[in-house]
């Protein structure tokens, strides 16, 4: 990435370590630069602001504020640095828009009943080829890690909790224009938004993201077969093949592909048929049920499953990557009538260059 580009030097740091040495080189590192950009997956960016506070450095990250980096508020106040956050596109652009829009109804003596806004960052849909329709324009870990959170929206004045192991079955079809099958479901907690936007008239607020249609199901059936466990596996091993790990991870008899297949469908219970040919299809494009030798990563199934992803889910050369961001408006007037507006962001990668995801993050 660094070999093309004047003035910058490639160092490999461990920013999730909690080995003393590794720690150390993190913080000496970081405290010899006078601004650090955190594009780490967002789990990992306290243990950069607690080395960026022993250093007096700067940090900017385009993440939302997690509950541990809100924890530290106090402390990087009294190291006197200045902690950005949310200066992405989702969170970033998106609320300058939102914020924009507001102002203008409010203005015009309008309110604002209605507010859903979500986001997407997508393969064009040419590129979409795979059994997820997705591809990784940024960390794969981080990605992935994303549905495994809770969500909170209003809806007609209600609070509704989404469990983060319900999260996939939340998402619902989503129509911003004929020419894309999205589905789009709840991210993390919109409630706070309402006061946030200034919107304290509006009955439902729901931030959500944006996937092609398939995606929830897919991560549903994965989440179901227990690889989106983080815990670390005492029997997982380098040298297992594929099939006799995913035969350990569902409990099958055997690692044959029959027995494997048949154990899955119990455990997912699919809707329909058609449906189980195309998730039991993509398992196999995972090469769960394949006699290849298994890239054990970090002892668990989540990050062994993330290793095998960043090479099917990559970006090949002259792919490009697509963002679409809508906000959807639902507006009182003084007179009683409504109106619904709508503001959308659609970007597109250069295929011979930037990709839109690293272009309107950085732009933002």
């Amino acid at each position: 990435l660094a070999a093309d580009l004047p003035n910058t030097t490639a160092l490999s740091l461990d920013a999730g370590s909690e080995d003393p040495a590794k720690k150390a080189q993190l913080e000496k590192q970081i405290a010899e630069h006078d601004l650090v950009i955190s594009l780490v997956p967002y789990i990992y960016h306290a243990n950069v602001i607690k080395a960026a506070m022993k250093g007096k450095t700067n940090v900017v990250t385009t993440s939302y504020i997690s509950p541990l980096m809100r924890e530290l508020e106090e402390e990087i106040k009294k190291a006197g640095i200045v902690v950005m956050n949310e200066i992405g596109v989702d969170p970033g652009v998106d609320r300058l828009y939102a914020i924009k829009t507001i102002d203008e109804v409010h203005a015009k003596g309008g309110k604002v009943k209605e507010f859903h806004s979500y986001c997407g960052g997508l393969p064009a849909p040419e590129c979409s080829d795979n059994p997820l329709g997705y591809k990784f324009s940024w960390s794969p870990r981080g990605g992935l890690l994303a549905h495994l959170n809770p969500a909170s929206y209003l809806a007609n004045g209600q609070q509704v909790d989404v469990p983060g192991e319900d999260l996939m079955s939340a998402a619902k079809p989503y129509y911003i224009t004929p020419a894309f099958g999205f589905v789009a479901y709840p991210n993390r907690n919109s409630v706070p938004f309402r006061e946030f936007y200034n919107i304290p008239e509006a009955e439902t607020v729901v931030r959500g993201t944006l996937r092609y249609q398939g995606f929830p199901a897919f991560i549903k059936a994965v989440r179901a077969l227990g690889w989106m466990n983080m815990e670390k596996k005492a029997w997982l091993k380098e040298g297992m093949t594929w099939s006799e790990v995913f035969q350990q991870s569902i409990g099958a008899a055997d690692a044959s592909e029959s027995t494997l297949v048949a154990k899955a469908k119990e455990i997912c219970q699919f809707p329909d048929e058609g449906e189980s040919r195309r998730i039991i299809s993509g398992l196999k494009w995972i090469g769960f049920f394949s006699s290849a030798p298994t890239k054990v990563r970090d002892g668990n199934l989540f990050d062994t499953l993330c290793a095998q992803l960043e090479t099917l889910m990559a970006y090949a050369p002259g792919e490009r990557d697509f963002i679409m961001l809508q906000h959807k408006f639902v507006v009182e007037w003084a007179d009683g009538k409504t109106d619904t507006f709508t503001s959308t962001f659609e970007a597109y990668g250069d295929p011979s260059g930037r990709s839109a995801m690293s272009a309107s993050e950085s732009a933002s």
